[in-house]
């Protein structure tokens, strides 16, 4: 189950890169990244669990920057 929902982040990010709308790429990376996030706590890697945090991070903190910007 697990492995499932790391292929579907690691999916989802690779889709992300070639996406072209800015902002369609980022929830692809928030949503791609808690997925591989939640796979990374499972097999207990801290080092890609860190990795996903801050990629995740990033990728909210560049909605919100997106989001305010249109306001």
């Amino acid at each position: 189950m697990f492995k499932i929902i790391g292929a579907v982040g690691l999916l989802l990010i690779t889709v992300g890169v070639v996406t072209k709308g800015r902002e369609e790429q980022d929830w692809l990376y928030i949503v791609g990244g808690v997925c591989l996030e939640i796979y990374s706590i499972y097999i207990g890697d801290y080092i890609f669990m860190v990795l996903q945090i801050v990629f995740i991070l990033s990728a909210v903190y560049d909605v919100v920057r997106l989001y305010l910007r249109k306001k």
